[in-house]
Parts: C-alpha cells; sequence; structure tokens
C-alpha cells in the first residue's frame, strides 16, 4: 500500500515510510493513495471468526509488500489478546462494546496493532530503534504503555497537559529500566499536540532518535481501527435479513469515524454512517456542505469529544474532495446536548438494562434520531467506546446504578509523578528527552 499527504504536495511514500515518520514534509496528513478490495475475505468469513483471524487474514491484503502472511499472523497474535464484542439489542440496533482492552477504551485496539506493527517493521528496516511520541491524557498514557512494553527497539515519549496524571506504574519508566519517559508541560492538550508535530518537523533531531508519534496522525493508528468495523459486520450479516447497515460513531477527533470509512472503502457493505456528535457539532456544518468555522469548544458531560477542531480535519476533506455527492448521501451528522446524553443513559438501562458511558450515549441517541425519522429501514451499530465505570458518577447520575471499575482498570487510578515538568517549548522538550539518555 502507498501513500500520499492530504496536501498532494510530495511523492506518494510505502506504508513503512508513512508509519516511521509519521507526518509529510508538507504539512499534511498521510492517507492511503488506493486500497485493496477485501470483498472476498469479508463475505467469507462467519461469526466464529475471532479478532485476531480476521486481522491475520486481511493484513496481508491491506499491506501488500509490507507484511507477509507470517509476519501478519506474528502481529495479529502479538497485539491482541483481547476483542470486541457484539450485543445485538433488538432488530433495530446493535452495541458493539470496544472497551475490552486493558485500558477500558477503544484506542487499546489501535495502540496495540502499532506496537506490534512497528517492531515487525524494525525487524526489517535499517532503522534498529525508533522513538514513539505521543500526547496522552487520562487513559491512554495506559493504552500507550502497554502496547509498547518490552517491544524491542522502542521507546515511548507521553507528552501530558498540565493537572494530575495516573495510570502509570514507575516501574516502566526509563529510569527504571523500562522504556517510558512520561513528561508533563505547563500548557493544555493542544500545546501537546503541536510540540508533537514541531518535533518531528525538527529534522536533526526526529532523524537522530527516529521519532514517529502513536496518536491518530500515524495511519497505522487509524487503519487497525478499520478492523473492528469489519468485526462488526461478520457478526451481524446474518441478521440483517434485507435491512440497511449503518454505523454510528463518537465522534470527536473523527479518528474512528475516518477508520470506518476506510472500512466501506476496504469493500464492507455498509449503508451509511452517523456522525454522533455532541453539543460542539465539530463537523456538522462541513457535512452539511456549509463552511466550516471552529468554535470556542464547549464544556461537556462527553468530554472526549469536546473538541473544536478534529485532528482528522485534513483527512475527512480528502474524502469529500474525491466523491462530495456519494459521502453527503452516506453520512448523517446529528449533534446531541447533554440533557438528551442522560436522557439516553436512561432509557438503554430501562429498556436493554445496558449501561453505557455518556460517549456511547450520544451515538445511541444519533441513531435513535434516525430510526425515529422513519426514513431507513435499517440496523445500526452503535459504537460503545468506552467502559461505563470510568464515567461511574455520570453513570449514577443518569441511572441511579451504581457501579465500579473492573480489577483490570484500578491502575487508571493509580497516581504518578512525571520525569520532568517544562514549559511547552520545543527546546525544553528535546533537552528533557535527551537527559535520559544520559
Amino acid at each position: 500500500m502507498k501513500f500520499r499527504s492530504t496536501r498532494s504536495l510530495i511523492p506518494e511514500v510505502p506504508f513503512a515510510e508513512a508509519v516511521l515518520r509519521c507526518l509529510p514534509p508538507d504539512g499534511g496528513l498521510y492517507v492511503p493513495s488506493s486500497v485493496s478490495d477485501m470483498r472476498q475475505f469479508i463475505l467469507h468469513m462467519d461469526e466464529k471468526t475471532t479478532y485476531p483471524e480476521l486481522a491475520a487474514a486481511v493484513t496481508p491484503s491491506l499491506l501488500q509488500g509490507d507484511l507477509n502472511p507470517l509476519s501478519s499472523s506474528r502481529v495479529a497474535e502479538s497485539a491482541f489478546d483481547f476483542e470486541p464484542e457484539l450485543v445485538t439489542l433488538d432488530e433495530d440496533f446493535s452495541m458493539l462494546k470496544l472497551y475490552n482492552g486493558p485500558s477500558g477504551i477503544f484506542k487499546d485496539f489501535g495502540v496495540a496493532f502499532f506496537g506490534s506493527v512497528l517492531e515487525e517493521l524494525l525487524k526489517e528496516t535499517e532503522a534498529a530503534h525508533s522513538m514513539i511520541v505521543s500526547a496522552a491524557r487520562g487513559d491512554n498514557g495506559l493504552s500507550l504503555t502497554g502496547a509498547f512494553r518490552e517491544r524491542k527497539g522502542i521507546t515511548s515519549v507521553l507528552i501530558y497537559p498540565s493537572g494530575p496524571v495516573s495510570g502509570l506504574d514507575p516501574k516502566e519508566f526509563i529510569t527504571n529500566s523500562g522504556n517510558t519517559i512520561p513528561i508533563q508541560i505547563r500548557g493544555n492538550f493542544d500545546d501537546c499536540n503541536r510540540l508533537i508535530t514541531e518535533l518531528i518537523n525538527d529534522r536533526p533531531f526526529a532523524e537522530r532518535h527516529n521519532v514517529t508519534s502513536a496518536n491518530t496522525i500515524n495511519p497505522c493508528r487509524l487503519l487497525p481501527q478499520a478492523f473492528y468495523f469489519l468485526f462488526a459486520f461478520v457478526k451481524v450479516k446474518k441478521l440483517l435479513k434485507g435491512r440497511e447497515l449503518i454505523f454510528s460513531v463518537p465522534s470527536g477527533n473523527f479518528g474512528n469515524f475516518i477508520s470506518g470509512l476506510y472500512a466501506w472503502k476496504f469493500g464492507m457493505p455498509v449503508n451509511g454512517f452517523i456522525a454522533a456528535m455532541n453539543l460542539n457539532d465539530a463537523f456538522g456544518d462541513l457535512i452539511r456542505g456549509e463552511k466550516f468555522e471552529p468554535q470556542q469548544a464547549k464544556v461537556t458531560c462527553s468530554p472526549a469529544m469536546d473538541i473544536s477542531f478534529p485532528a482528522n480535519y485534513e483527512r475527512l476533506v480528502s474524502f469529500y474532495d474525491e466523491a462530495p455527492a456519494v459521502m453527503r448521501n452516506m453520512v448523517f451528522p446529528a449533534a446531541i446536548d447533554d440533557e438528551e446524553t442522560l436522557r439516553t443513559m436512561e432509557w438503554a438501562w430501562k429498556n436493554y438494562n445496558a449501561l453505557i458511558d455518556p460517549h456511547s450515549a450520544v451515538a445511541f441517541a444519533a441513531a435513535r434520531k434516525l430510526t425515529e425519522s422513519g426514513s431507513r429501514h435499517s440496523h445500526t451499530i452503535i459504537l460503545a467506546t468506552g467502559h461505563p465505570a470510568k464515567e461511574a458518577e455520570i453513570v449514577r447520575r443518569a441511572t441511579g446504578q451504581l457501579i465500579k471499575l473492573p480489577e483490570k482498570l484500578l491502575n487508571l487510578k493509580r497516581k504518578f509523578n512525571p520525569i520532568a515538568l517544562i514549559d511547552p517549548h520545543l527546546d525544553a522538550l528535546e533537552s528533557a528527552i535527551s537527559l535520559c539518555y544520559k
């Protein structure tokens, strides 16, 4: 598979370069130049197919020339000792639970695959080592640490914004013979992302340390998230019985949404995607064919979606540039406020005995709107992106139910002190990283 920049100002590059360099030098984002039609794999799989089996089957076709079938099997087996769970609620709705991984969020799937692929690529390229620099907040620090733990030739730098930090064990730090360097900046999450872009674009430093990122700016984070859309289709296809298939996707940075569109491009039969946004309505204007003008982000009860300018803006625009009429007939935007989010959490509990987190509730509310409009004869799969116990207080407020964190997620509460606290400047970040190698 070849990749091009969304700005089309540079030649195409192979998959390995897109992963190891992460950002094109023209300032855009990498997207596939073309994709393989994997319909033959998708349609022949059935409900007995496991997630590692699916990943191992489609990866060689997806990454032709980069990973052979043997390497793909190693990657899948190494990455996934967990898998999504599709729960059919009734003839209208199913829920795809994506919180069965080590940190209870959907990102575990993309990060786990990324770590396994990177280790495999390092065996086959001249680069003996890679430094993964990622913006972290909340639980994804634990997810990133777990994905890179004991991976040969990989150092993971986590950049946290201001505020309390938790989820990591100091035994994982490079100062204690681990491979993680947690650094906190005096700034916000946007500052973290800006610093990563600046670091990657500082070519002398980036080439010396082989710097890349595990955030969604890296195409290797997005592509494997397409796998769970394929997995959901394989599990539900026999139940459709003539109904259209629609996915409702909680959308903030639009990484999951882009991944769903990739799954469609790979050959997954699907009739539409709901871009389920909270009150920030990040891409509503763009999807409705109007001018996109970012606004100040509003604080809601679904905080992971409180984003005004999504990181995947250029990728979504590239889909609309290629086929605007197709996209506007296939993508349904919906903006859900906090009151409706909480009502939907209560409704899901009363009607399905299902406890869902507020981000998943935004997707469920948007799906109900489309179904109740009567405009589609459809079955909608709602992406449940986070474990409800991680938003236990909001769940209790909406449903009256008390829910505890599973034992495997208790580490999320472990507070720790970063190795360094710095101002949000590139020279301070590079100095903090360099000190860890002395």
